[in-house]
C-alpha cells in the first residue's frame, strides 16, 4: 500500500480479512444490484455538489444495466436533496485532495473564513449520526491538511443528509408510494454538526496504521457487519462467482478471450449469428437448431436406465467436461443457448434437492440458494479455457418502469431475473443485443440507455451498432481494445512523477452500516 487512507484504516479494524481482501490481494467484485446501494447513493451526493445534480443523477444511472422503478425511487430522494445541500452549505473548494508520502484523503468541502483558515465540511448520506460524531475521521483530515498543504482548519462539521428508507405497500400504487416519499422528504432536514478537535483521535489513526504494517496474519471478524460485505460468500464458503477476473489488460496482438451476452427478439438471428464463431459448440436447450450447422449438446432432461437426469445436471456435467477438455476437442467457442432455459433448469434441480416446489417455501431463503447455485456455475463457465464464451437470451419487453411524472416507459432487457442479469452483465465484456431493422437487416446494438439493457466490462465501445456479423464483432473488439490503449497512455503520461499534474481525486468516508443486506459492494471511486 502506497499510503493511507481513513478509509483503509477503518476498514483494518472493523476486520483485517476484508482489508487482506480488499487492499492485498485486490480482490474487485461484481458491481451492485441494489438500486439503495450506499456507496453509489453517497457518491452521488457528493457529485451532485461538486458538478450539478443533473450528472449525478446521470452518472447513478451509469452504474447500472437498467433503471427500474426502484432506481427512479431514489433518484426522487437525490433530486430533492442535492439542491437543499447546495443551499445551505456556504460556497468553497469541493474535492480538495491532499497527500503525502504516508497519507492521502479528500476533503469534501473547505470553505475560506477568516485569516488564512477554513472550515472542514464532510457530506453523510446517512442516520447514523452518533456513529459517526465518534469517528476520528475529521479529526485526522485537520491534521493531515495541515501537513500536506499548511491548510488551517477553524471549524470541522459533518453534514448529514437523513435517508428515508420506507417500503411500498402490497396495496399501494408507484404513485401513491412516491407521494408518501414526498411527505417523509419534506417531514426530515439536513443536519450540521460541528466536531470539536481532539488529537487523541489521531493517534488512535495513527496506531492503526502501525497495526497494519506489523499484521501478517489477516484474521476474520466475525460479526453481524458480516451480512453487509462484499465477499461474504468468498469468505465464509469460498464461492468466487461475485469476484472480477483480473484487470490485466488484454493484448490485441494476442488471441483474446472474449465473453458475450446476446439477446434479441424471438427469430432475430442471434443462434445463427453463432454458426459463424470459430468451432462453435451449443449447449442447447430450446431445440432451434435446425438452421445451423454447429455441433450441438442437447441441455434437457434424459433417462439413465430407470434414472432421471435433470437438464441442471446435465449442463453441469457438460461444463465439467468442457473444463477438462480445453485445447484438446478442437472447440474453440462455447455457446450457452439460452441463458434463462438454464436458469429454470437451475430452479428444478434446486427444488428437488430442497425439497420444495417454490422458492417462497424455504422462508425465502431458496431464491439466495438458487441464485448462488446458478452464479456460481456461470462464474465456472466463463472461467473456461477457450476463446469465446457467448451466452444467448431472448428479450423481455413485457415490463414498463413508471416515471416520476407517471409516465410509463417499456423497458427492454434480457428475459432473465433482474438480480441475475446485473451479476451476469459484470462477468462479460459486452453485452449487445439483436436488433431487426426496418429494411430486415439485422444489426448488433451495444447502445444502453435507462430503458435498454446493457454493460460489460470493456467500457470504451466506440461503435453504437455493427451488422450482425462475426467479423463485424471482432473490429468492434479490437476498436474497444485501442481505445483502452490509448485511455491508458494518457493516464500513465498524466500522472508522470515529473509533471505538475495532480493525481485523480480520491475521496473517503467511514464505512457505514447499510440499511439493507446489499450482495455486493463496488467502489465507483477510489476509497470513499
Amino acid at each position: 500500500m502506497d499510503r493511507f487512507h481513513f478509509s483503509t484504516a477503518q476498514c483494518f479494524e472493523n476486520c483485517p480479512a476484508r482489508f487482506d481482501f480488499r487492499y492485498n490481494q485486490n480482490l474487485d467484485t461484481l458491481p451492485p444490484d441494489n438500486a439503495d446501494n450506499p456507496l453509489l447513493l453517497g457518491t452521488a451526493l457528493h457529485r451532485g455538489m461538486e458538478v450539478g445534480m443533473k450528472q449525478a443523477i446521470q452518472e447513478y444511472k451509469n452504474a447500472f444495466p437498467i433503471i427500474t422503478d426502484l432506481h427512479v425511487n431514489e433518484i426522487i430522494k437525490l433530486e430533492y436533496w442535492i439542491p437543499k445541500m447546495r443551499e445551505l452549505l456556504p460556497e468553497g473548494l469541493h474535492e480538495v485532495n491532499f497527500k503525502n508520502d504516508v497519507y492521502e484523503g479528500t476533503a469534501d468541502l473547505l470553505v475560506p473564513v477568516e485569516n488564512g483558515q477554513f472550515d472542514l465540511y464532510d457530506f453523510k448520506y446517512s442516520n447514523n449520526i452518533e456513529h459517526y460524531m465518534l469517528s476520528n475521521q475529521l479529526h485526522v483530515y485537520k491534521y493531515f491538511l495541515h501537513r500536506t498543504k499548511g491548510i488551517k482548519v477553524r471549524n470541522m462539521f459533518f453534514v448529514f443528509v437523513p435517508k428515508v428508507q420506507i417500503k411500498q405497500k402490497k396495496t399501494e400504487t408507484i404513485q401513491d408510494f412516491r407521494n408518501r416519499i414526498f411527505q417523509e422528504l419534506e417531514s426530515k432536514e439536513i443536519q450540521v454538526k460541528e466536531v470539536k478537535y481532539n488529537p487523541n483521535r489521531v493517534e488512535n489513526f495513527m496506531h492503526t496504521c502501525m497495526k497494519i504494517g506489523l499484521t501478517r496474519n489477516y484474521k476474520k471478524s466475525v460479526t453481524y457487519l458480516c451480512d453487509w460485505c462484499e465477499y461474504k460468500d468468498y469468505c465464509r464458503e469460498g464461492l468466487d462467482y461475485m469476484l472480477l477476473p483480473s484487470a490485466e489488460r488484454r493484448q490485441i496482438s494476442k488471441v483474446t478471450k472474449r465473453k458475450l451476452w446476446i439477446y434479441g427478439g424471438s427469430f432475430s438471428g442471434k443462434t445463427t449469428f453463432m454458426d459463424k464463431a470459430p468451432s462453435p459448440l451449443n449447449l442447447n436447450t430450446d431445440g432451434n437448431i435446425q438452421f445451423v450447422t454447429m455441433p450441438y449438446l442437447a441441455i434437457k432432461d434424459k433417462m439413465e436406465g430407470r434414472q432421471r437426469i435433470l437438464a441442471w445436471k446435465v449442463f453441469k456435467d457438460a461444463i465439467d467436461e468442457l473444463e477438462k477438455t480445453a485445447g484438446q476437442n478442437g472447440f474453440k467457442t462455447i455457446i450457452v443457448d439460452l441463458l434463462e432455459d438454464t436458469y429454470e433448469s437451475c430452479r428444478l434441480f434446486m427444488y428437488d434437492k430442497l425439497g420444495i416446489t417454490h422458492e417462497s417455501d424455504d422462508s425465502f431463503r431458496a431464491w439466495d440458494k438458487v441464485r448462488t447455485e446458478f452464479l456460481s456455475t456461470m462464474r465456472k463457465v466463463f472461467n473456461l479455457d477457450y476463446e469465446n464464451i457467448v451466452v444467448i437470451s431472448h428479450e423481455d419487453t413485457s415490463k414498463d418502469i413508471t416515471k416520476k411524472t407517471g409516465d410509463k416507459i417499456t423497458s427492454i432487457k434480457p428475459n432473465i431475473n433482474d438480480k441475475v442479469a446485473s451479476k451476469i452483465a459484470g462477468m462479460v465484456d459486452i453485452v449487445a443485443r439483436v436488433v431487426v431493422e426496418d429494411d430486415e437487416s439485422r444489426t448488433l446494438n451495444f447502445k444502453s440507455n435507462e430503458v435498454i439493457f446493457g454493460g460489460g466490462r470493456l467500457k470504451n465501445i466506440q461503435t453504437t451498432s455493427c451488422p450482425l456479423d462475426w467479423d463485424e464483432l471482432l473490429k468492434v473488439y479490437d476498436e474497444a481494445n485501442f481505445f483502452e490503449e490509448g485511455a491508458e497512455l494518457i493516464r500513465e503520461d498524466e500522472t508522470k512523477p515529473d509533471e505538475e499534474v495532480e493525481e485523480p481525486e480520491e475521496t473517503e468516508q467511514v464505512e457505514e452500516e447499510p440499511a439493507k443486506p446489499a450482495r455486493t459492494s463496488r467502489r465507483t471511486r477510489k476509497e470513499r
